[in-house]
Formats: structure tokens, sequence, C-alpha cells
């Protein structure tokens, strides 16, 4: 069984996530095997949030060079959480 820390990895601080974060929109690196439904009930669990919706998206690798060896960066998932209106917001993204 999997904890709720397991799920979320780390939030995404990015400058698109901060104007996105005024929305009640708050972006996090997770799981890349997670769904939307683990995902929210993780984030209910750890911030005590009321989530409206997820959106999950893949992120593909990307290829790198140095010198003559290449290869592949890491595939990662992220996930744009909608909170509700009576919802509280995220602390941590509020300090930043």
């Amino acid at each position: 069984m999997r904890t709720a820390y397991d799920v979320i990895i780390k939030p995404v601080i990015s400058e698109r996530s901060m104007d996105d974060a005024q929305n009640r929109k708050y972006t996090f690196k997770v799981a890349t095997d997670a769904n939307k439904t683990e995902v929210k009930h993780a984030l209910e669990e750890i911030f005590g949030i009321e989530v409206a919706k997820v959106n999950i998206m893949n992120v593909p690798g990307k290829m790198k060079k140095m010198g003559r060896t290449s290869g592949m960066t890491a595939a990662t998932k992220k996930a744009i959480v909608t909170l509700t209106e009576n919802s509280k917001e995220i602390e941590f993204f509020q300090s930043l």
C-alpha cells in the first residue's frame, strides 16, 4: 500500500505555476504510475484541502549529450490541481 507521500513527489515552482496559484491551481510532480484519484486523495490527506479537479500530463524525457555520450533524462508526470471555492489555500505556495 502506497502512502500519500509516495504519490506526491514535490511541488513545481516556476513562473507559470506561480501565476496559476493566484487562480487556485497548483502544480505537483507525481509518481509516474499515479492516476487522478490517487493524486486527489493524497493531496486531501497531506494538506487538508478540497480538490475540485485534477489534470495530469506525461512529460517525456529529453535527449542530453555530454561529449560523445548521449542519453535521456527521466520521464515524469505532472498534476495540475484546482481547488474548490470554499477550500483553504496551500500555505507552501503562499510563502513564496
